[in-house]
């Protein structure tokens, strides 16, 4: 079986064909500046080079439709015919409370996508947008939704429900939705692989830490309580963004120091986190790169990551009913700053977790970083989180 993955943004799409047959990526592509003169085309099979086409691309459509065409191309395509994509499935961020699951893209579901596209705007139309060029291209296949929302509807009220006065839950939904869920249930997957624990009986915190970090306990499989909440912004700072403010400080701001909400939501979502602290970048390799030579505010960025991570992981362990198997860290810092994991990991030891810190030398390969002693394992699991939307459209498709 052939699927498509598509994950749909406002002006770019990112593509993979896999073969389900064997986990294989047939091709991987990215279309980008879409509504522009001057879009582009990144395309490149699996045994082949990198092609970059500048071209109009209007609209998401076309977009797909060039994509389509360049998979099936004699020359540089790797299938055939378009009637060997058995569905297609697509990234949505944001399901709201209606959607627990991975779902086939029926007219309901659409509908309840698009109500929650007022607790996601910036993706879930977009979202949306991917599919109905699917529908228009591909008359009949299958599509199927996999939700970052999803994997956190097993969370229970005591971890979803915010201590407002309730109304605000029952009459505006107000509540923790979290987000990063494929990626979560796929490295919690791959780590009770690699440890021999059946997923239905592996305790592990997840910590999913790339320019968006969140941190997320799963107790037997699934998720019971999560950093990211209502929107983005909560939890351990990341790139751009704050991650745990006072809210007292969002209304000094504002009624103190004059700022606008536009303002506001602009300096906590875009210039805070590692930015905003170390003046230099939100790519952890240029703060790290830069507290290695001593840079003062530098390191208090690393050090502020490390702190608000060390916290959460030690507090989402105590949701795990007294066994905690794993910490897993995934995504471009988790997987990849050796650094960052091992300031992260001090302290971890009043938990049972011991880093090696010869085996943390590892970046973009699974490992066992911890101790051969330690009783709780801390791993690098990389991320796929095109895999786990595939594994889920053929698992769907395979049931109708």
């Amino acid at each position: 079986m052939k699927i498509l993955v598509i994950n749909s943004g406002s002006s770019s799409i990112k593509f993979q064909l896999w073969n389900m047959d064997n986990h294989t990526v047939l091709c991987t592509g990215l279309i980008e500046r879409i509504g522009l003169d001057d879009g582009i085309f990144n395309y490149r099979p699996d045994e082949g080079e990198t092609t970059r086409d500048v071209l109009p691309i209007p609209n998401h459509t076309t977009g797909i439709k060039l994509l389509l065409d360049r998979i099936t191309d004699k020359n540089s395509g790797v299938i055939p015919s378009i009637e060997e994509i058995s569905a297609v499935g697509h990234r949505i961020v944001h399901g709201g409370d209606k959607i627990t699951k991975s779902e086939l893209m029926t007219p309901e579901i659409i509908q309840i996508v698009k109500e929650a596209s007022s607790l996601a705007p910036l993706h879930n139309p977009p979202n949306l947008a991917g599919i109905e060029a699917i529908e228009q291209l591909l008359p009949g296949i299958p599509n199927v939704g996999v939700f970052d929302t999803a994997f956190h509807s097993t969370m229970p009220p005591e971890a979803y429900i915010y201590p407002l006065d309730y109304k605000y839950y029952t009459e505006h939904g107000i509540r923790r939705f979290g987000f990063h869920g494929t990626s979560h249930n796929y490295v919690a997957l791959q780590g009770a692989k690699m440890l021999g624990i059946a997923p239905d009986k592996f305790n592990c915190v997840t910590c999913h830490m790339g320019n968006g970090v969140s941190l997320t306990a799963v107790k037997n499989g699934k998720s019971v309580d999560t950093t990211l909440g209502f929107g983005t912004m909560c939890g351990v700072m990341m790139g751009t963004r704050a991650g745990d403010l006072d809210p007292a400080i969002i209304l000094h701001l504002q009624d103190v120091l004059g700022m606008s909400t536009k303002e506001v939501n602009n300096l906590i979502y875009k210039e805070s986190g590692l930015k905003g602290i170390s003046g230099l970048s939100n790519d952890a390799r240029d703060v790290d790169e830069a507290a290695q030579k001593g840079n003062e505010r530098a390191i208090l960025a690393l050090k502020l990551f490390a702190h608000g991570a060390r916290k959460y992981i030690a507090a989402l362990a105590s949701d795990l009913g007294g066994r905690l198997d794993a910490i897993i860290f995934t995504a471009g810092i988790g997987e990849n700053s050796i650094n960052l994991r091992k300031m992260c990991c001090q302290g971890l030891e009043v938990l049972g977790a011991y880093l090696d810190t010869e085996k943390n030398t590892v970046r973009g390969k699974q490992a066992v970083i911890s101790t051969t002693d330690s009783p709780v394992k801390i791993l690098v699991v990389p991320t796929n989180e095109e895999l786990m939307i595939a594994m889920d459209t053929e698992r769907i498709v395979k049931a109708l």
